[in-house]
C-alpha cells in the first residue's frame, strides 16, 4: 500500500508532457521536499535561494571532477525562492550532484554570487571525496552529494528513554576511543570499532555516549606540520555539512548508503540500553571568514546564513571565523530541519549543542529574551523526547549557565561545577558552602520552578581541558604540539600538581594524584544532576598536560587501553561507583520521604572549623520498602579529620561504602560489595580523601 502510494503520484507525472534538458526528460519537481530525494523514476532536485537569479544542477560520474552533465533550472520551474526539478532515468548508484548559483556579486553588502562557484547542497546527505580519513581534497577539487537510499531496517526496538536524572553520559571521540593499537578491535577509529567496544561500555556501567561532532567535517582543514608531526582539525568542530555523518568514520565504502554502519551503531547502542547523543556545531561552519572558502552557505545566501558586520565582514562569536545566523528564519528552519533529521532517521537520543548562546543571538549578535529557535526546538513535536543540551556560553563572552532560555527543556552543561568542584577539590578554602550547592543540584543557579530538576550536567572533565589525571599532574597547560607557542588552550585550569610537573617517579606524589582522582570521580556519582565525564578518565587517561588537543590525532587523544590494568584499581573503583549511584535513587531525585525523620537533603560541617564536608541523602529505595540514607563526606584538608556521624533510629546503623583514604576499609571498595560495618559513629578520614556511608 505504501508502495502504492508513492507511485501513484508518479504515474500521474509520467501522462504529462515533460521538457527535455540535456538530454533528460524532467518536469517541476516537490518544492516542499528540501534536498536530493530518490523517487521511484528518477531523483527530486529542490534548492532555495532568496538572493540569486539564477540556478544550475551539475550532475558528475563517480570520482569524476568534470560534470556530465549541466541542467539549467527553467524560470516556471521555480515558485518563490525554490527551484525544484524531478530529472527521470537518474539511477542513484551512477552519480553525484552540486549546484552553480547566479546573482549579485557585492561582498559589502554580504552578496557573494558567482556563477563558476561549484556549491554543497546544503541539506546534502551524503559528501563525495572524504572517503578516506588524511588524505586530503586535490587542488580544485570540489565538495560534491551523492542521493543517499535509507532502508535500514531499525528491527521492533524502542528508544531506551532514560530519564535525565538516570543517565551517566561519557562523552567521546569515535576516532580517538579506538584509533590506538592497544583498542584490539577490528575496525579501528570508526563507527564499527566503536561498536565492538559496546560490552566494554556495558561492563563500565554509563547508559549515553555523547559523540563529539561526526557531521561531515575536513580534518585536513589546516593541516600543517610542527615538529615533523602533522596536526589537522582532528576534533570535527567545524562542518562541512549538517546532514551528512563523516564518511571517514565508516570502516568500508558506503556508495549511496552513507549512514548505514552509524546507524548500526545506534541500533546496537539501544539494543544494549545506551542511549546516543550528538554533540552539534550549529554556531559556524568550515567556510571561515572573508578570507575562507566558499563552497556552500556563502555562495547560496552569504548574507542569511551569517551574522554580518555593516561592512559585510562576519561577526565571530564562535570564535572560528564566521557565526551563523540562527535566528533567521532560513537558517532557523534549516537547523529544525535537520534536527527533526537526525531523530527520525538516525535515532538519535539527543543533541548537545556546542557554544549554545549563539543560537540565542540576534542577527545583530545581540542576545534575545526569548530566542525563536531555542523556543521551537524547545516545543517541537519531533524532537519531545530528545534531550537538549547547552553549552551556555560562547567565544563572544556571553555566558548564560542558569539562565539560558529554557522554558523547563533544556539541560546546561554546568560550568560553575566543573569550576567550583575542582577548586573545593584541591582544597581551596572558602568553598564550602558553594560545594554543598554543587553537590545537592545547583539549586541556587537553577531554579526549580523555572528549570525543573533535570537542567544541570555536572562534569568536571570533558574533551576541552585536561583529563581527570592531568587535573592532578600539572599546574599548567603543555600544548607545545599544536604549534602556537602554548597559547593556545586556557589557563583557567584549577589544577594541582601535586607536588611535581607531570610524570613522576615519586610514589608519595602519585598515591595523592590516585587518591584526587577517586575523590573527584565519587562526588561526581554522588552529586544530584546528571553526571557526565570524558572517555578514558576511568582508567587514568593521560594526554600530557595538553588542555586542548582540537588538532592532535596521535597518542596525545588516542585512549591507551593499556591503562586499564595499569590503573585497574582505579577503573574498579569508578565502575563500583556508578553502580552505586544506580542502587541509591536518592542520589539522582526525590526518593520520597524518610520514615526514620532525616530531611531530603542535610548538609552538615560546612565551614572552615569542621574541616569535612558532609552531604546526607534521605529518602527510600528503589522498590519502596525501608528507607536510604547516604553521606557523601570529603575532606580536603591536608591532615585526618575526625567528626561523627548523625545518631540513627533504633534498628539502624552506618556502614563504610568506601573510603579513598583508606581509614576504615582495607580497600577503596568494599570486598564482594559488601559494606562495611562501623562500631560507633565517629569517623577519622585521611587527608584529602572521601567516604561513602549508608544506613
Amino acid at each position: 500500500m505504501e508502495d502504492n502510494k508513492i507511485i501513484a503520484p508518479m504515474s500521474r507525472i509520467h501522462m504529462v508532457p515533460m521538457d527535455v534538458i540535456a538530454g533528460f526528460e524532467v518536469r517541476p519537481g516537490m518544492y516542499e521536499i528540501n534536498g536530493a530525494t530518490a523517487i521511484p523514476c528518477g531523483v527530486n532536485f529542490t534548492v532555495y535561494s532568496y538572493g540569486a537569479t539564477s540556478c544550475e544542477l551539475l550532475l558528475y560520474k563517480n570520482m569524476e571532477d568534470e560534470p556530465y552533465a549541466v541542467l539549467p533550472f527553467p524560470e516556471n520551474y521555480k515558485i518563490g525562492k525554490v527551484y525544484s526539478m524531478i530529472v527521470f532515468g537518474l539511477n542513484i548508484n551512477d552519480f553525484e550532484y552540486a549546484y552553480r548559483m547566479d546573482g549579485p556579486y557585492n561582498p559589502e553588502e554580504g552578496l557573494l554570487f558567482d556563477k563558476n562557484n561549484v556549491l554543497l547542497d546544503i541539506y546534502a546527505k551524503a559528501v563525495t571525496g572524504q572517503r578516506a580519513w588524511g588524505i586530503p581534497k586535490k587542488e580544485g577539487v570540489f565538495y560534491k552529494a551523492r542521493v543517499v537510499k535509507d532502508d535500514f531496517d531499525w528491527r521492533d526496538y524502542t528508544h531506551p528513554l532514560i530519564p535525565m536524572e538516570d543517565l551517566i553520559i561519557y562523552e567521546m571521540h569515535v576516532r580517538g576511543f579506538t584509533r590506538h593499537f592497544s583498542a584490539g578491535v577490528t575496525h579501528p577509529g570508526t563507527f564499527a570499532g566503536l561498536m565492538e567496544k559496546i560490552p566494554y561500555l556495558k561492563e563500565l556501567g554509563i547508559n549515553a555516549v555523547e559523540l563529539m561532532p561526526i557531521f561531515e567535517f575536513d580534518e585536513m582543514k589546516d593541516y600543517r606540520l610542527v615538529d615533523g608531526r602533522a596536526v589537522m582539525d582532528y576534533w570535527g568542530y567545524n562542518t562541512v555539512s549538517f546532514f551528512a555523518p563523516n564518511t571517514s568514520y565508516a570502516a568500508g565504502a558506503e556508495y549511496n548508503k552513507e549512514g548505514t554502519e552509524l546507524k548500526e551503531l545506534i541500533r546496537a547502542l539501544h539494543e544494549n540500553g545506551i542511549e546516543c547523543i550528538l554533540d552539534v556545531v550549529f554556531n559556524h561552519t568550515a567556510e571561515g571568514n572573508e578570507l575562507g572558502p566558499c563552497f556552500s552557505f556563502k555562495g547560496f545566501d552569504n548574507n542569511i546564513y551569517y551574522m554580518l558586520t555593516p561592512d559585510g565582514k562576519y561577526y565571530n562569536f564562535s570564535g572560528c571565523g564566521n557565526t551563523l545566523n540562527c535566528n533567521h528564519p532560513i537558517v532557523h528552519q534549516m537547523i529544525l530541519e535537520c534536527l527533526r533529521y537526525w531523530t527520525t532517521v538516525y535515532h538519535v537520543d539527543g543533541f548537545r549543542f556546542d557554544l549554545a548562546t549563539i543560537l540565542g543571538r540576534n542577527e545583530d549578535g545581540s542576545p534575545m529574551s526569548k530566542p525563536p529557535l531555542l523556543q521551537s526546538l524547545a516545543f517541537d513535536p519531533i524532537l519531545g523526547n530528545v534531550k537538549l543540551i547547552a553549552e551556555a556560553w560562547d567565544a563572544g563572552g556571553l555566558y548564560q549557565v542558569g539562565s539560558f532560555p529554557s522554558w523547563n527543556r533544556w539541560a546546561e552543561w554546568n560550568g560553575r561545577y566543573r569550576d567550583d568542584m575542582r577548586n573545593f577539590l584541591k582544597g581551596d578554602f572558602g568553598m564550602w558552602e558553594t560545594a554543598a550547592n554543587r553537590i545537592t543540584g545547583s539549586k541556587d543557579i537553577y531554579n526549580p520552578q523555572y528549570r525543573g530538576n533535570d537542567a544541570s550536567v555536572n562534569f568536571i572533565t570533558c574533551h576541552d581541558g585536561f583529563t581527570l589525571w592531568d587535573l592532578y599532574s600539572y599546574n599548567i597547560k603543555h600544548n607545545e604540539a599544536n604549534g602556537w607557542n602554548n597559547t593556545d588552550g586556557s589557563d583557567d585550569n584549577r589544577s594541582w600538581n601535586c607536588g611535581a610537573e607531570g610524570e613522576t617517579q615519586d610514589e608519595g606524589i602519585l598515591s595523592l594524584r590516585r587518591r584526587l582522582a577517586m575523590n573527584a570521580f565519587a562526588v561526581l556519582m554522588c552529586s544530584r544532576g546528571t553526571p557526565m565525564f570524558f572517555a578514558g578518565d576511568e582508567f587514568l587517561n593521560t594526554q600530557y598536560g595538553n588542555n586542548n588537543a582540537y588538532c592532535q590525532d596521535s597518542e596525545i587523544s588516542w585512549l591507551n587501553w593499556g591503562d586499564i590494568k595499569k590503573n585497574k584499581e582505579h577503573f574498579e573503583f569508578c565502575k563500583y561507583m556508578m553502580a552505586f549511584r544506580k542502587k541509591h535513587p536518592i542520589l539522582r531525585k526525590y526518593a520520597g520521604n524518610s520514615e526514620s525523620g532525616f530531611p531530603e537533603i542535610q548538609v552538615m560541617g560546612a565551614d572552615e572549623d569542621t574541616k569535612v564536608l558532609r552531604v546526607i541523602f534521605a529518602g527510600r529505595n528503589e522498590e519502596n520498602t525501608k528507607d536510604d540514607i547516604v553521606c557523601l563526606a570529603v575532606n580536603v584538608f591536608w591532615e585526618e579529620q575526625e567528626f561523627t556521624l548523625p545518631v540513627l533510629p533504633e534498628g539502624m546503623h552506618w556502614k563504610v561504602a568506601a573510603d579513598t583514604g583508606l581509614k576504615n576499609m582495607s580497600s577503596v571498595i568494599p570486598e564482594s560489595g559488601k559494606t562495611v560495618e562501623l562500631e560507633e559513629n565517629t569517623v577519622r578520614m585521611l587527608e584529602r580523601s572521601v567516604c561513602i556511608f549508608t544506613s
